[in-house]
């Protein structure tokens, strides 16, 4: 019996359930209620035997979108167990910008297989979607788009509304083309149906709305929408005929994923890796990052070991070393976030760097002097020793400033190299404020202690 105290539909009940019957009715039950996202989010939260099992009991006619809320390798092992008439199935109810992004990831034959099943017109949007760069506009965008002629009335657009059984998902405002399909504007739902039933939708259309090109990037379609507060945008050609639309729905899942992707990428791992996934891959992913950071230690610990006599003579250093090389990274962490969120909002260019690196300085010297003396007042209580306070305090200065140049110097340098700063930016960082933190505390010892 499922004990009382845990909470419904989480993850611990799920599989209570599954252990005791895994034909579970009340867990059936609970699936057809729950939201697709909801449950993709159970299915990757189960172990290889009992997402199976979980998968059995979602009706058919669900499994389409939950497929498409799955990270690649919870999909794939899913995929892999069903036959050709449920992927079929499942595709076939899947919008075509959410089976674009499946396909990317399926084998030829299975790819194959969903072509062939699809209608003409269905299969000529997917093609066209997958046309484009992934990363653009294009790939993003939903192609199920309502479209109406400028010279008809409110009247007849809205009795040929009512005719349909459901509108797309998201549909704040049709879009208005031309017979050639030209884009020409939209209009507002709520315009539409306040709107005088003889008014034509050239009167209450609004022709100057914001459009976007199917080959700009998702960056650029996210700017627009935060900046513009727009709930949906016409997705054009270079000819502005109207190919699509891009909803808030759609940006919101961009920033998502992006934001899911920076955050893994940025501990060496793959955004798409399943939590269950077999031992060797996951072992081989994460050891090549585990690799790149042992470089970066043994480049900290041949600095270090060059001072090996110091170290030998006065133990203080050894104490307080790390003083330094932290300080330095929390305040170089702190500059390169900014330096981050600056570039990804275009904020920063050429012409204005120079003043962000005076500005950053001119923080680095302020907090370096305050916590320098805090510091050198801390050292000569512990340690009593003058000499060894003024060294600490001129190193942590010292480490500082080189913190603020480099938390604007290095995503600077990476991004005209092409890489993101936001997923390797923080490992150089820290390399180079470590190496920096101990060559000024323990090079300055040496100099003047010794």
């Amino acid at each position: 019996m499922v004990s009382s105290g845990i909470e419904f539909g989480s993850v611990d009940w799920v599989l209570n359930h599954l252990a005791e019957d895994k034909s579970s009715s009340v867990l059936k039950a609970a699936l057809m209620d729950m939201p697709a996202a909801d449950v993709a989010n159970l299915l990757e939260s189960m172990p290889p035997g009992q997402r199976r099992d979980l998968w059995e009991l979602i009706p058919p006619e669900h499994e389409g979108e939950i497929l498409t809320w799955l990270h690649d390798e919870a999909r794939s092992s899913i995929i892999n167990d069903m036959n050709e008439q449920e992927l079929v199935a499942a595709a076939d109810s899947m919008e075509v910008s959410d089976l674009a992004f499946v396909l990317e990831e399926l084998p030829k034959d299975q790819t194959d297989l969903i072509l062939e099943s699809l209608d003409m017109d269905r299969r000529l949007r997917l093609e066209k979607v997958l046309s484009y760069e992934e990363g653009t506009v294009g790939r993003l965008m939903t192609t199920d788009v309502m479209a109406v002629r400028p010279d008809v009335s409110v009247a007849v657009v809205l009795r040929w509304l009512r005719r349909h059984e459901a509108l797309p998902p998201h549909t704040d405002a049709l879009m208005v083309t031309s017979d050639e399909g030209r884009f020409l504007g939209k209009v507002a739902m709520n315009t539409l149906l306040l709107s005088s039933p003889e008014q034509l939708i050239s009167d209450v259309m609004s022709g100057d709305s914001e459009v976007i090109r199917a080959q700009a990037s998702e960056q650029e379609v996210t700017t627009l929408f935060n900046r513009r507060d727009l709930m949906s945008m016409a997705v054009v050609d270079d000819q502005h005929q109207l190919l699509g639309r891009i909803t808030l729905d759609d940006i919101v899942e961009a920033i998502r994923s992006d934001a899911d992707d920076k955050v893994m990428k940025s501990a060496g791992l793959d955004q798409e890796e399943d939590l269950f996934s077999p031992v060797i891959p996951s072992a081989k992913r994460r050891g090549v990052w585990l690799g790149i950071n042992l470089i970066t230690v043994f480049a900290a610990a041949w600095v270090i070991g060059q001072f090996e006599e110091a170290l030998g003579q006065i133990v203080a250093l050894a104490v307080l070393m790390p003083v330094v090389a932290s300080m330095g990274g929390i305040a170089g962490s702190q500059t390169l976030t900014l330096a981050i969120r600056g570039l990804a909002l275009n904020q920063i260019a050429s012409s204005n760097t120079r003043w962000l690196l005076t500005k950053e300085l001119a923080v680095g010297m302020l907090n370096g002097t305050v916590w320098a003396l805090v510091v050198a007042v801390v050292a000569w209580f512990w340690f009593n020793d003058i000499g060894l306070s003024v060294v600490i305090a001129v190193a942590l200065v010292f480490n500082l400033l080189a913190a603020a140049v480099s938390g604007i110097l290095v995503p600077l340098t990476l991004k005209k190299l092409g890489i993101d700063p936001a997923l390797s930016g923080a490992v150089i960082l820290t390399t180079v404020t470590d190496i920096i933190g101990f060559l000024s505390f323990l090079g300055l010892a040496t100099l003047f202690l010794l």
